[in-house]
């Protein structure tokens, strides 16, 4: 896989007309680079830097001790070790390829393509100083989202093997709930489900999964409470799984009836038919050379003219290596969000969609699915919740 993504990172870097990218790290394994994962596959001690050529060039400039490990993995043609400082072999390198722009790992907006500290940043620019170098540095965001985004077959076959195992174990817990569990009881009964396949979460354990049941709960990124489960909430379920590598992220509805009820009131009902239709619409309107910001107004607009107040959040993320893969974001024009909502929605790329509304006295409707974006629209990768599920009492 990471032979195959620094093929592709070549080709990007044609595509950009940018000669060289640089990942510049130390200590990796303590201020781990998200890069690393992709074009790397392991850490450093020491100041290193893997380069990355327009010609094909992969070469790799890093301390001695870590020579041999390096030379296992065996992806990186040109293995350059030092003793005493990288100051004089990576000046060789760069020297003998003369890159006219280097694209180094910053980036303002990008959280996977700015693994460069300040510290390092400013240990680079001493490391290069007298060189032209250093004023021919640019950011390596383009590069960076482009690699992450544009997934390979068999990207796309960990992802879906990950929504797959994932939607199981939402139909495993449906099995288990009753009313009066806790938010941590049911967050326990999913992690077991998650260790009996022998696969990991797919961000923080501490929230991962995220439970919320009824009105006022803690709300989206916060971890399961010991609030109850009682007939009249609904309850939600935010959870993903590494697959290989790959993630999933998807959430799912429940309605807890109470006593004689035989269906949801139809305030429960129409808020969860709303998100659905939501989540169809965008999904529909979705292909390349869209725009982020676009996608988002569909779901959001048809959200708040049902009568709902809008969603504090982006519509969707970009999932991959990491549950939030960074690059471009369906989301709408706030400050927050930097430039994300002009990127272009392109083939190859996966994105989450998970609008969420309020239902006055019940709780939060949510759904969230993953679609690959194909020539002329998208495909869901997960398998998605077409009817509100039921607690059975």
């Amino acid at each position: 896989m990471i032979r195959e993504k620094i093929a592709q990172a070549i080709g990007i870097l044609s595509e950009l007309e940018v000669d060289a990218w640089m990942t510049f790290v130390r200590e990796s394994d303590k201020s781990h680079d998200p890069c690393l994962d992709i074009v790397v596959g392991g850490n450093v001690t020491w100041q290193s830097a893997f380069i990355i050529g327009r010609g094909g060039e992969k070469i790799a400039v890093l301390g001695s001790l870590d020579k041999a490990a390096h030379e296992e993995l065996g992806h990186y043609d040109e293995i350059v070790p030092y003793v005493q400082g990288i100051t004089e072999p990576l000046r060789e390198v760069l020297k003998r390829l003369d890159p006219a722009r280097v694209a180094i790992n910053f980036s303002k907006t990008d959280e996977m393509a700015d693994g460069l500290t300040h510290g390092q940043f400013l240990a680079l620019q001493d490391i290069l100083a007298g060189t032209p170098y250093v004023d021919r540095f640019i950011s390596a965001a383009p590069i960076v989202s482009r690699l992450r985004s544009r997934k390979l077959p068999a990207e796309l076959e960990r992802i879906t093997r990950a929504c797959a195992e994932t939607v199981d174990v939402f139909e495993q817990l449906s099995k288990v709930l009753v009313p009066g569990m806790t938010e941590t009881q049911i967050a326990a009964s999913i992690k077991g489900f998650m260790n009996g396949k022998g696969l990991l979460p797919a961000w923080d354990e501490a929230h991962c999964p995220a439970v919320f049941t009824g009105p006022e709960s803690a709300g989206a990124h916060a971890g399961p409470t010991e609030r109850p489960m009682e007939p009249g909430h609904l309850m939600n379920v935010d959870f993903g799984m590494r697959v290989e590598g790959y993630c999933s992220d998807l959430q799912r509805t429940w309605y807890c009836p109470r006593p004689g009820e035989k269906e949801a009131p139809e305030a429960v009902k129409r808020g969860f038919e709303t998100i659905r239709g939501a989540v169809k619409k965008a999904a529909a309107f979705m292909k390349p050379g869209v725009l982020g910001k676009d996608v988002d107004a569909v779901a959001r607009g048809h959200i708040t003219a049902a009568g709902y107040e809008e969603y504090p959040h982006a519509l969707g993320h970009q999932i991959g290596r990491e549950a939030h893969d960074g690059a471009g974001l369906l989301c709408p024009e706030w400050e927050r969000y930097g430039d994300k909502p002009y990127a272009e929605v392109e083939k190859g790329q996966c994105y989450t969609i998970e609008p969420r509304l309020t239902v006055p006295g019940h709780g939060v409707a949510t759904i969230e699915e993953i679609v690959v974006v194909e020539d002329d629209g998208v495909r869901f990768l997960s398998k998605p919740q077409e009817e509100l599920w039921y607690i059975e009492s």
